[in-house]
């Protein structure tokens, strides 16, 4: 997948739906219909289609999800998701990166590459997503600690890579992702540290959200605050690497932030090309459940407030002739 006409940006689409007592989003309960919804919502085509794969469902290559993707002429950006669960903030004992390290997932990783290879089209895939959070199990709290956690996750992450090149699967784009805010905000923990190498990523991307739940105080700084933050130091870790928006929302029942007016915000800045490295944004449509009181649930789904739907199709419209809505192919 080539970079967008210069000026352009690609607009991809994430939906998970909404988590219930009877069912947790699995970042991939996704379907045609509910891309079709949303791009007549917003009056859009969008480019990408991002996904999680989760191992502790299964280990195989998600045919089916990326041939449909495939099928309506967009690409599938697969989460490399090795866990146990989704539940976050704890070590991971099943896939862990010592055990990715030493080679206890190599059948499976390359079956899971020659699979993808098969697709024969492209696919954005990305593993370790945000390793400067301590949310998840390939961080470096878990894996060593200042020292070492960091640069196993480098090891793991390049090991990955390495298997799927040797068995031929370069129709996969590798995206190394990570959040706006290092979380701890310690020296050792700083994004660069997790960087695999310009050879180990074609392009990189960054989350940037702002409250996630109805009454989190945290994430309340603007869109352009965050940049301001991150973007300098992406580009000077991985110069001329085209960088996209790969999680970006705002939970719109915030005591503290107006959601449209955030969204309305971002949405300005990007469309405009204040940063010309990025090419792309996606926001993440979920909503979730955060304790047994229904009005402290988030919910982040586009489609679910008027307002917001408007702002998406509002500033898409202003802005018709920066978004490139079909995917620009590159022969690899």
């Amino acid at each position: 997948m080539a970079v967008p006409p210069a000026g352009k940006l690609y607009h991809g689409f994430y939906w998970g739906g909404v988590g219930t007592d009877e069912h947790d989003p699995t970042e991939h309960d996704v379907t045609p219909g509910d891309v079709a919804r949303y791009e007549q919502a917003v009056g859009k085509q969008t480019a990408w289609i991002y996904f999680s794969d989760n191992w502790f469902e299964s280990r195989k290559f998600p045919v089916a999800m990326c041939s449909w993707i495939r099928d309506l002429k967009k690409i599938p950006y697969v989460r490399l998701m090795l866990r146990s669960n989704v539940d976050q903030g704890h070590p991971e004992k099943t896939f862990s990166i010592q055990k990715i390290i030493a080679g206890d997932f190599d059948v499976d990783l390359r079956a899971w590459a020659r699979d993808a290879k098969s697709l024969a089209s492209p696919i954005l895939i990305e593993w370790g997503t945000e390793p400067n959070g301590n949310w998840f199990s390939w961080n470096g709290k878990w894996n060593g600690g200042t020292k070492e956690g960091p640069a196993r996750y480098i090891a793991a992450y390049r090991h990955i890579a390495d298997l799927m090149r040797a068995e031929g699967a370069d129709n996969l784009q590798w995206v190394w992702h990570v959040n706006w805010l290092d979380e701890p905000e310690k020296k050792w923990n700083r994004f660069e540290n997790y960087f695999p190498g310009e050879n180990y990523c074609d392009w990189v991307a960054l989350s940037a959200y702002g409250p996630t739940t109805p009454t989190m105080r945290d994430g309340t700084e603007s869109f352009v605050f965050k940049m301001r933050e991150a973007y300098a130091r992406l580009t000077g870790i991985a110069p001329g690497k085209p960088i996209i928006i790969a999680e970006f929302g705002c939970d719109f029942h915030n005591r503290h932030v107006d959601a449209t007016s955030w969204a309305k915000a971002a949405l300005e800045n990007l469309l405009s090309n204040r940063w010309p490295a990025i090419i792309g944004f996606c926001w993440w449509n979920e909503g979730w459940q955060n304790d047994d009181r229904k009005k402290h649930d988030t919910d982040m789904i586009i489609l679910h407030d008027a307002d917001l739907t408007r702002v998406f199709r509002d500033e898409i419209a202003t802005h018709a002739d920066k978004v490139q809505e079909t995917p620009v192919i590159s022969q690899r």
